[in-house]
This record gives C-alpha cells, sequence and structure tokens, in this order.
C-alpha cells in the first residue's frame, strides 16, 4: 500500500501540498517533523510534515521526498493547531504562518552548486568570453555557486550563461541543501592523562624549567581546577596565566595538553542565588485577589493599574503560583527595549528558568530558545518576548501575561501573517485551558468594551505603589508663547523654567517629540521646492548627524542639498522638528548637562536599548530626548519631569484611532515622571489647550475618553462595535490600480452594500515606487465573520483569475489595528 505525507511548504499557497514516501519513512514520520522536498522545477524547500496517509493525490502525481532531517518533531500538534487558526483569522496561508513562526535556522535553503563536467574536455575555442571566464574559474576550483558566478561575470542575470554551458555539456548542476544553525562550542583544556601520576608531573615541570611561559600555563591549569573543581576554559587559561593562546597550542601540540569542546547555550544566565519577590502591599494584595478571583469564572482579565502601581510585582506573585503548579508562562511586551529592564527583574527572581525571544536575538540564540522549549526544559518556563514568541512550541501553558496590552507594536502589518499578538495569546490560552491576564494603565477600547459585556474579567488598581501622588500634568499654551515672544526654538519660557529647576534639585528630564529626525522638511525659501523621495510620495527627512536627507519608508538617501535643486537659491529652510532638532537646542540650553537621545537610529545594535537605559539609571544622562519608545512602561526612579514637546502632530492624525492613540502615549510617558516620593511634572505643549482629549490627559480620566471615543465609534461604525477588514491593493502603475480598485470594490458592494468604503488612496499613496489604494469592509455586529471573509476570498479569487489583474499585489488585512 504506498504511503504519503502531507506537508506545510514555506510559500504563500493555500493549500498543503503530498508527497510520497516509503513504509519504513512512513513508520518513521511523525507529525512536526521538517522533511526537505523538490518544488517546481529545481527548487527545494524545507517543509514540515502535516499528516501521513495511503491517499494518492488526484490532480498530480506525487513526488518523493528527498530527505528526512530531524529524528524527532521540532512543531507540536498544538502549535499546528494555532497556525491553523491564525491562517484561517487573518486570512493567510499556513506556509506564511511557518515561516514566521520558524527561526530562520530551520529553514534550511537549497543552494545552487556549479561544477565541471570531467567525462567531458571542452575546447577553449567553443566557448563564448563569459562561458570561458566560468569554465576558467572550475579548473582552479572545483564548484562555484551562484553568489560566485555573479561575482567573476559582474552581471546579476547569469542563468542564460549556466543555460548554455548545460546545452555543451561543459558543467554539471546540483542543489545542496545546508544547516544555517551552528551550536556554540566552547573550547576546555585538561593535562594529558599521561600525566597523572606525581612522578610523571614531578619530571614535567623540571622539563619545562626553561620554558617558564609554558610552565606558568601548567600551574595556572591546577590553581583553576583546584579553585573551581569544573572543566578549564582555554579563555579562563589565557586570562590568569597572562599567556597567550599560541603557549596554549604549543603545550598542546605537545600533547602535555588535550583539548576538548562543550556545546553550551549562548544565553546564559550569569546570577547568583534568586530573590524571593517583594512583599505587596494592600492595594497590590487585594488586585491580587480580585484577579485571582476573577479567573475562577472568567479565562481572560483585564488589570487597570495606573502607571507606577506595581503592576509588575503582581505579574511576579502570578508566575510564582503557576511555576508551582509545574506550567509555563510567557509574558508579553511590545517593545524590546522594555524587556532588557525586565530581564534583569524576572531573572532576580527566577533565575535561569527564564528565557528571551525577540528578534534583536541572532538566529543561533532563537534556536535555542525553541530546542528549551521543545525539550520542556528548566531553562524555558517563563518565557519573556515580543510579540513573535507567541509562536512558540508551548508544552504546558499555564499563564499568558500581556503587558501594556493597548499598544499598536502588538500588531504585525508586514509581511503576513497580520497578526495581533494579544487576540493570538488568548486563542493560545485558550487551546491549553490557561488563564489570560491584560494589563494597561490606558486599554484599549476593545479591551474595556469587552469588559463592559462581561466577556472579561476585570481588576482596577488607582494608588501608585508607596502612594506616590499621580504626576501634575500642566498644559502650554504655544501659541499665546509664540505672540508674547517667550519661545526659545522649540522651548517655552515656562519649559525651561521647569526644566532648570529640576536640574538643579539633581533630577532627571524625559523630553517626547514623536519623530526622528532633524526636521521632516526642508523647504526652499525662494521658490518653495522641497526635496521629494523619488520611490514614495514623502519629503525627505534631514538628519543632521549624517548632514543627509532621508526617506522613512524605503531608506533612499541624498546628501543635504548646499543650494535648491529647482531655482538654485542658497535659501535653504527646515520646517517642522524631529529628535535631533529638540537634542540640539537642549544642548545649547544646557551646554553643562549630559543629553542623550533615544530612537530608531540610536538603538539600532543588539545592545542599543541597553546601553541607553542603563545609562539613565545609573544617572549618566541627565536629559533623555525621544520618541514613542519612551513611553512602553519603562521605569526610571529618578526622573522628575516629563516635557511633551508638541501634542497637536499625534491629535491630528488622519486615523479614526489617534484621539485614544494620543490620549495613551501622553498618559504613558506622563507616567515615567515622579515615581518615588517627589511628586512629578508634566508639561504639555499643544497649540490647542482646550482640545478635549488634552483636557481628559491633565485629569486622567479614562472612563470620559473611553465614553465620549464610543460615541464616536458608535455613530461613525468603527471598532470594536463593527469589525473591519482592510484590503490594499498595491502596483507601480497608478491607472492599474485604479481601475483594479474600482473592480474590486463593486464586487464587494454586490455582497456588503453600504458597509463598503473606498476605494482610497493613503495620505501616502506611493511607497518603494507602488501606489497604494485602500478598501475598507466594516462587518456589523450580527453578520457571520466566517461568511463573510468567505465571500472575500471568493471575490479574491475571481479577481486573480483576470490576467489583466494578476500583476496587482492584494494585501487581506484583518483587524486592521
Amino acid at each position: 500500500m504506498p504511503n504519503f505525507i502531507d506537508v506545510i511548504l514555506p510559500i504563500p499557497l493555500e493549500k498543503l501540498f503530498t508527497y510520497s514516501i516509503t513504509e519504513a519513512e512512513a513508520n518513521f514520520l511523525k507529525s512536526g517533523m521538517r522533511v526537505s522536498v523538490p518544488f517546481g522545477k529545481s527548487k527545494i524547500y524545507t517543509a514540515i510534515v502535516h499528516s501521513i496517509h495511503n491517499t494518492a493525490p488526484v490532480v498530480y502525481e506525487a513526488k518523493d521526498i528527498h530527505q528526512i532531517l530531524d529524528e524527532t518533531p521540532v512543531v507540536t500538534q498544538t502549535q499546528l493547531q494555532h497556525w491553523h487558526w491564525i491562517s484561517r483569522y487573518y486570512m493567510c496561508s499556513v506556509g506564511e504562518v511557518m515561516r514566521a513562526a520558524l527561526p530562520s535556522a530551520f529553514l534550511l535553503e537549497s543552494e545552487t552548486i556549479i561544477t565541471k563536467n570531467k567525462d567531458r574536455i571542452v575546447n577553449d575555442e567553443d566557448l563564448k568570453d563569459d562561458e570561458f571566464l566560468v569554465y576558467e574559474a572550475l579548473h582552479h576550483q572545483s564548484s562555484l555557486k551562484i553568489q560566485d558566478l555573479m561575482s567573476i561575470l559582474d552581471k546579476k542575470n547569469v542563468l542564460p550563461v549556466i543555460k548554455r554551458l548545460l546545452e555543451k555539456n561543459a558543467i554539471t548542476v546540483e542543489e545542496e541543501i545546508y544547516e544555517k544553525y551552528k551550536p556554540k562550542l566552547v573550547r576546555y583544556v585538561k593535562l594529558h592523562s599521561s600525566f597523572s601520576s606525581e612522578k610523571a608531573l614531578q619530571n614535567l615541570l623540571e622539563e619545562l624549567g626553561r620554558a617558564h611561559k609554558q610552565k606558568e600555563v601548567v600551574l595556572a591549569l591546577f590553581s583553576i581546577s583546584a579553585q573551581t573543581k569544573k572543566p578549564v576554559k582555554v579563555s579562563d587559561l589565557t586570562n590568569q596565566s597572562g599567556a597567550s593562546s599560541t603557549i596554549v597550542k604549543a603545550l598542546i601540540d605537545k600533547g602535555i595538553l588535550e583539548e576538548y569542546f562543550i556545546q553550551t547555550d549562548r544565553v546564559q544566565y550569569e546570577g547568583e542565588e534568586n530573590e524571593s519577590s517583594k512583599q505587596l502591599n494592600e492595594h497590590q494584595e487585594k488586585a491580587l485577589e480580585q484577579i485571582e478571583e476573577s479567573f475562577q469564572s472568567q479565562n481572560i482579565t483585564l488589570l487597570h493599574g495606573v502607571t507606577s502601581s506595581g503592576k509588575t510585582e503582581i505579574y511576579v506573585k502570578l508566575i510564582e503560583e503557576v511555576l508551582k503548579q509545574n506550567k509555563q508562562v510567557l509574558y508579553l511586551l511590545p517593545e524590546i527595549a522594555l524587556t532588557t529592564q525586565l530581564v534583569d527583574r524576572l531573572q532576580n527572581y527566577f533565575g535561569e528558568q527564564v528565557s528571551v525571544f525577540h528578534s534583536k536575538y541572532s538566529v543561533n540564540e532563537r534556536v535555542e530558545v525553541w530546542n528549551n522549549m521543545l525539550d520542556n526544559s528548566p531553562k524555558a518556563q517563563v518565557i519573556l518576548g515580543a510579540r513573535s514568541s507567541v509562536l512558540l512550541p508551548f508544552h504546558n501553558l499555564g499563564l499568558i501575561i500581556v503587558d501594556e496590552e493597548h499598544e499598536q507594536s502588538y500588531k504585525q502589518f508586514d509581511p503576513a501573517p497580520r497578526y495581533h499578538a494579544r487576540d493570538t495569546a488568548i486563542v493560545l490560552a485558550n487551546m491549553f485551558k490557561a488563564k489570560t491576564l491584560l494589563g494597561s494603565a490606558t486599554p484599549s477600547l476593545e479591551s474595556y468594551y469587552n469588559v463592559m459585556q462581561n466577556k472579561y474579567g476585570f481588576v482596577e488598581l488607582n494608588q501608585r505603589y508607596n502612594n506616590v501622588m499621580m504626576p501634575d500634568v500642566e498644559l502650554v499654551d504655544i501659541k499665546d508663547k509664540h505672540k508674547r515672544k517667550r519661545m526659545n526654538g522649540h522651548f517655552s519660557d515656562r519649559m525651561i523654567e521647569e526644566m532648570t529647576e529640576t536640574l538643579e534639585e539633581g533630577h532627571q528630564i524625559i523630553l517626547f517629540q514623536n519623530r526622528r529626525g532633524f526636521s521632516p522638511i526642508v523647504e526652499c525659501n525662494t521658490c518653495g521646492h522641497s526635496p521629494q523621495c523619488p520611490n514614495c510620495d514623502v519629503s525627505l527627512t534631514f538628519h543632521q548627524y549624517k548632514n543627509e536627507l532621508r526617506c522613512h519608508y524605503c531608506g533612499y538617501h541624498m546628501a543635504m542639498q548646499q543650494q535648491c535643486q529647482a531655482c538654485g537659491s542658497v535659501e535653504i529652510d527646515s520646517k517642522g522638528f524631529g529628535t535631533e532638532q529638540v537634542e540640539e537646542e537642549v544642548k545649547a540650553l544646557f551646554p553643562n548637562h549630559k543629553v542623550a537621545r533615544m530612537d530608531l537610529d540610536t538603538t539600532r545594535g543588539k545592545y542599543g536599548y541597553e546601553k541607553i537605559i542603563t545609562a539613565l539609571e545609573q544617572q549618566e544622562i541627565d536629559i533623555l530626548v525621544g520618541t514613542q519608545m519612551l513611553t512602553k512602561g519603562l521605569d526610571f526612579r529618578n526622573v522628575k519631569l516629563v516635557g511633551i514637546m508638541n501634542a497637536d502632530n499625534m491629535l491630528n492624525f488622519p486615523d479614526f484611532r489617534a484621539h485614544e492613540r494620543s490620549f495613551q502615549l501622553m498618559l504613558q510617558v506622563a507616567g515615567r515622571a515622579g515615581r518615588t516620593d517627589k511628586r512629578g511634572k508634566v508639561l504639555i505643549q499643544t497649540y490647542n489647550p482646550y482640545h478635549r482629549i488634552l483636557q481628559q490627559v491633565s485629569t486622567n480620566n479614562y472612563v470620559e475618553m473611553f465614553n465620549e471615543q464610543m460615541n464616536d465609534r458608535h455613530n461613525y461604525k468603527y471598532p470594536p462595535l463593527y469589525r473591519l477588514i482592510k484590503i490594499t491593493l498595491k502596483h507601480r502603475d497608478f491607472n492599474k490600480v485604479n481601475f483594479a480598485a474600482d473592480w474590486y470594490t463593486k464586487s464587494l458592494r454586490q455582497v456588503f452594500r453600504d458597509n463598503v468604503l473606498g476605494p482610497e488612496f493613503p495620505p501616502v499613496s506611493r511607497i518603494r515606487n507602488l501606489y497604494h489604494k485602500n478598501i475598507l469592509v466594516k462587518i456589523p455586529p450580527k453578520q457571520s465573520l466566517s461568511k463573510t471573509k468567505e465571500a472575500i476570498i471568493k471575490i479574491n479569487n475571481s479577481f486573480q483569475s483576470v490576467k489583466d489583474f494578476r500583476p496587482v499585489r492584494v494585501v487581506l488585512n484583518v483587524d486592521n489595528y
């Protein structure tokens, strides 16, 4: 009886693919193992085994698999279930979910290898110039890769040359699969076994009498092994003896020392004994009891705790409880900057049970976390990570904590799967019958609405830790200050006054401006020309530290122009301001104080966040200027003043969520002020101090903001009352996008009538030379979500089958928030 497997391929195609296997392979293979399989004419992919069966495919002949890559499954059954849910709910293929979930080292890639055909001798005269270059190179090297050919011939398309050489039988081509993960090996040394007796040892030391350096190395080896009773690393030995590694190598070559390697994890906990968690105060105790009570009847509970109320300590107590039951905990954070602060705190309590997983980790480090979780190792009981950690292989999850649950960073926008980590985590918890705790000082309207509908439990924590007072929020009217000539650059006299006072008292300051770069617009005063990005419909942002103009959408950059490109005038002025300009102005105003900046430009490296956060904690920085990275739950003890440079550009953003987001952002950044016994101060500079949102921020009135925004959402039919699916069409040709979007919208209107908005160009309608056009489908509360998606997929399939529309890329984004 023939045997077959269905596999998931890491490509955006809907169906699973069937391959033929032998009986022995069928007995060995299990669902969740990796196999490499041929696909198409010459591609080889890494696929995940989905199921093993005896039904041959009807439409095509099943190919044989290439090879089996694992001895045990690398993906669990619950994970596969979870992947299927993500693919159904977010309207993407399981292959796309697989590509997002697996560390890229697991997705083995195939490389085309070119070798010389030894059975045939080709005359040089028969070859063209480019063919001769390749053939000549193969005389000196046994094999070449496609990449090598590109550099030899200095052109990108080398396939025609390979094709001609194949026709002349001069070369052979094969695919090589290579494993990307390399385990970290640490080099150790020990004394050769022939010197284990005392006499042999005495002779050895006498022999080495003249070679003082070598003798010192041997003596250092003794002293280290006597002290630690552990294997001795080469690095420790060279440090202690002060000898170079060449001396150690000489001893190994002589046979006096033996070297060996031990595989270790790249990320290790270096701490001492674990601390016990802190004693909770009465408000926290009460909140903890209420959460545990709420978990009796509800699977999901929202903890609405004001900034600095000590939510993290409550989480720690809950984690302790779950670990006692031998279950795992997933602790989700919106921002990598936050993980660096929390890792230390959690490791103090739970030691090496904590594993961290986020995109700044190297591929190999991520594979190690994945493997530890597959083995259910003690090192992977508390997983701390950004959104992608929802996709890890859990075994017995007991609790998921989603901290700062309102953050939009939890939503993945590109590439597919465009999932929301908070919602995906709730579904994952449900699969394990685990509990979910959502925590935030400014909950999203969706979560608070679910509380009102009794879908979620609700616990409030209104008191800051140690009864610290909430910061005093003051609105500064900069329109009035400009009139009265009381502005110094972008700083009002009120802001400078407060900053001076704070610095004199020895406290720190955070300044928030939600724009990086120096200024977003550079304009010629003579003719009004402003340099634009050639690939996107945006003006270029001026970055002073590199003296260049840069596009924040596609990365295009050019040197700053000395004169206008249009009229040649040298009167070039910059409009608007970003973090760089604020930093420069602060340095001019307070030259004796240390100023630093935290935005995407200064935190690019793996430890970029850590360096800045540590410097602020150790009070090496007096004033920190930054973008919204600063707002996300960071805990700085000595910050007394927070300044919001311009509140208006957030409020006037063309998005139905602009007011909710502004409220959250401003309250969160305000929450960084005065987290100890001194009351903090928050200054918000604005042209419109009477704006409702700013008034609500100044009184910390979440409920009023919620009721007002819900009223708007009700009137205009927006989430959380209605669901949204955003459909974006992209193509290089403006007319093609227009025509395609009109066709798509008409088809949608036939089904959904008035609940279709668009098609409409977004504010930035061209990015990376592709024109974008958006269509919004609103789904009323009583309408079936799955039926709606089926109808959209049907329309999408008919759209793709029209020849003219095939080049137009369609992006489906469910719950576009």
